[in-house]
């Protein structure tokens, strides 16, 4: 049997209602209606999946091709849709939390990282006005140190070997009933929000 994703909708709803200020329930609650939307659609796909297997044969053009074939347009839309379930269950755990400037190994690197924890702000909020989509710190092993990367869509994270500790997503749909168009603001009050214990977890895990 496939491996099917669990739905944490309601888990990470109970972590962020009435804990984060102006970015409503309301909008948490639409919002995990997409998330939900993306698991279903991860688990069917691995379903199709499974059942292509018992019949797949890489010689045959409709099974496997570049330009459009069976397994392509599965394993193309596969890697959209299980990142739209990371991203998001990244997202609202790392919500919910008391803000301000943060402790433990995650402090540190972000001062070695940034020079301080302003900067590290100023970045990220710079890097989740340009991004499309989404925005990711991640730790690199290989450096010792985070980085801001930026994305314009759910698969568009990985670089390879770095470990994604905390989430920003600048999809309208995550501030605009909120926010309108002040994205800015939205980001400002991320920043008031975030749960900085959970983010060392990330970092640990």
């Amino acid at each position: 049997m496939a491996y099917q994703y669990p739905n944490k909708q309601e888990i990470l709803l109970a972590k962020v209602k009435g804990k984060t200020g102006k970015i409503s329930d309301k909008t948490h609650e639409e919002h995990l209606k997409l998330y939900t939307g993306y698991v279903n659609k991860t688990n069917a796909i691995l379903k199709e999946l499974e059942t292509l297997a018992t019949t797949l044969d890489p010689a045959n053009p409709a099974h496997a091709n570049q330009i459009y074939s069976e397994i392509r347009s599965r394993k193309v839309d596969y890697t959209f849709a299980v990142g739209g379930i990371i991203n998001h269950e990244i997202y609202f755990l790392n919500l919910g939390g008391k803000g301000g400037v943060p402790t433990g190994q995650v402090g540190e690197l972000i001062n070695q990282s940034f020079g301080s924890f302003e900067a590290f702000k100023k970045d990220l909020k710079a890097t989740g006005i340009a991004a499309r989509g989404w925005v990711w710190t991640g730790y690199d092993a290989k450096t010792g140190s985070l980085f801001n990367y930026l994305g314009d869509a759910q698969n568009t994270f990985p670089v390879w070997g770095v470990k994604p500790i905390l989430g920003l997503d600048v999809y309208e749909h995550a501030y605009y009933a909120d926010f309108f168009t002040a994205r800015g603001a939205y980001i400002d009050e991320f920043f008031n929000f975030i749960d900085w214990d959970e983010v060392n977890k990330n970092l640990a895990s």
